[in-house]
C-alpha cells in the first residue's frame, strides 16, 4: 500500500494499518512459495528443529525490518525513506567490528562519510521529514543489519530459494500476532472501510496483492543473485537499485524535494557507491589470498 503525497512532498498514508500491510505483504510471499512447493515448481527443502533454530532471529529481524520500513514509507516520501536506509552500511560496519569483532578497514570508514553527511544534508531540508519516518527507517537498518549476521550463522546447504521461503513463513507467523493484537480493533472499526473508501476495494486489493508478489520476488533474486556473481557485481547492483527507486518514485508519486535534499541525496549515494565497490574489492582480495595459499 504505497504512500500517496500532497502538494508540499508530503507523504500521507492511505489509511491503512502498516502492520497489517506488512502482514499481507509478507502472506502474499508465502502464498507463492506454498503454490510453489505444491506444483513442482520448487521442490521442498526439509526442514528440522536445529535450522529452525538457526532461522528464527534471522526471520525476525526479516519481520522487524519489513514493517518499520512500511511505517517509513507511510510516514515519509518513499525517496527521503531509501535515502535513510542508505545508511545501513554504516550499521553493517559497525555491527561487524564492534560485534563480530571483525576489524573494517579504515578506507571502508571513510567511504561512510559521505553517505552520514549526505542522509544528514537531506534530512535538513526534507519537505516529508517527520521523526516517525525517520526513526523506523532507522530501526529499519538496524533490523536488516542483524538479519545479515544471522543470516551467516544460518548458512546451509539449503538453496537459496528454500532459505528465503522457510524464513518468509516464520516471518510472517512472527508478524500475526502483534498485528492482531495491537491494529486489529483498529482494522476492523476503520482501516478497511477507510482504505476502500480511499482507494477502492479492487485497486486496494491488487495493490497489496502485487506489493507482495514483487516484495518477495525482489528478496528471492537478491538472495539467488548474491550467490551467483561476484561481489563487486552485486554491490554496484544494489546501489544502482537505490538510484532507480528514488528517482523512480520522485516521478511516479510527484514528490517535491528542494535543492538541498537533492545534493544531499546524491552524496549519500556516492558515498554507497565508494563503499560498495572499495567493499566488493577487499572481499575479491581475500577470496585470491584464500585461494594462492590452499594446496
Amino acid at each position: 500500500a504505497a504512500p500517496s503525497s500532497d502538494s508540499q512532498g508530503q507523504a500521507k498514508p492511505i489509511g491503512f494499518l502498516e502492520s497489517f500491510v506488512s502482514v499481507t505483504h509478507l502472506s502474499v510471499g508465502v502464498l507463492y512459495c506454498l503454490i510453489s512447493w505444491s506444483t513442482g515448481l520448487l521442490k521442498r527443502a526439509p526442514m528440522n528443529s536445529t535450522l529452525l533454530k538457526l532461522l528464527l532471529p534471522v526471520a525476525i529481524c526479516h519481520a522487524i525490518g519489513h514493517v518499520t520500513s512500511t511505517v517509513s514509507f507511510a510516514a515519509v516520501s518513499v525517496s527521503f525513506a531509501h535515502t535513510i536506509k542508505a545508511l545501513e552500511p554504516f550499521f553493517n560496519a559497525a555491527a561487524s567490528q564492534f560485534i563480530l569483532g571483525q576489524q573494517v578497514p579504515f578506507t571502508l570508514w571513510l567511504s561512510l562519510a559521505p553517505v552520514v553527511i549526505g542522509v544528514s544534508v537531506a534530512s535538513l531540508t526534507e519537505l516529508s521529514f517527520n521523526w516517525t519516518g525517520f526513526i523506523n527507517a532507522m530501526i529499519s537498518n538496524i533490523s536488516f543489519t542483524y538479519r545479515s549476521i544471522y543470516s551467516k550463522k544460518a548458512m546451509t546447504d539449503m538453496d537459496s530459494t528454500n532459505l528465503y521461503a522457510y524464513i518468509s513463513i516464520i516471518a510472517l507467523i512472527v508478524c500475526i500476532p502483534p498485528a492482531l493484537i495491537i491494529e486489529g480493533p483498529q482494522l476492523v472499526q476503520h482501516g478497511f472501510k477507510d482504505a476502500i473508501a480511499k482507494v477502492g476495494l479492487t485497486k486496494l486489493v491488487s495493490n497489496i496483492f502485487l506489493a507482495g508478489l514483487f516484495y518477495h520476488l525482489y528478496n528471492q533474486v537478491a538472495t539467488n543473485t548474491l550467490q551467483r556473481v561476484a561481489p563487486l557485481t552485486h554491490a554496484v547492483g544494489n546501489v544502482l537499485k537505490r538510484v532507480f527507486v528514488i528517482g523512480f518514485s520522485i516521478i511516479i508519486f510527484g514528490n517535491k524535494i528542494t535543492t538541498q535534499t537533492g545534493i544531499g541525496t546524491g552524496i549519500a549515494i556516492s558515498g554507497v557507491a565508494l563503499y560498495s565497490v572499495i567493499k566488493a574489492k577487499i572481499e575479491e582480495e581475500k577470496k585470491e589470498g584464500v585461494a594462492a595459499v590452499a594446496p
